[in-house]
């Protein structure tokens, strides 16, 4: 866990089907480069986790955007680690914009790196059923 002077926490460590997962608070920095996936990922390392579950309101509208290739090098960094990474909460406000990231998000939840879920709940329903 993570916490400085008097600021919430922004990193809890749970387990789900016995898998460390970091689990991000919506409060916290954006994720917004490579470098913050770095930071991330560091974190994750620190805590022992496999898994990092962050927020969809810490990425930035580029995260989205899939032309500027940042969703492919953050995940890519995921990768390169191996350590997972789930994008919590509703992004159907980006998918509406068109089918590319639509394409994208249904690619990336039949792998086993990159999940979107709508709740860190269905994450945990998630990995239940692949243990």
């Amino acid at each position: 866990m993570t916490a400085e002077g008097n600021s919430p926490m922004t990193e809890v460590l749970h387990r789900f089907a016995d898998v460390p997962v970091l689990v991000c608070a919506t409060e916290g920095a954006p994720i917004a480069s490579e470098g913050d996936a770095t930071d991330l990922i560091g974190a994750a390392f620190g805590h022992g986790a496999h898994w990092v579950a962050v927020p969809a309101e810490r990425f930035g509208a580029d995260f989205f955007r899939l032309r500027t290739r940042l969703a492919g090098a953050i995940v890519q960094k995921f990768a390169t680690y191996r350590v997972g990474l789930a994008v919590v909460g509703d992004i159907s406000h980006h998918t509406a914009e068109g089918t590319a990231l639509a394409d994208f998000v249904r690619e990336s939840n039949r792998g086993s790196q990159l999940w979107f879920v709508p709740d860190v709940e269905a994450l945990r329903e998630r990995l239940d059923a692949t243990s």
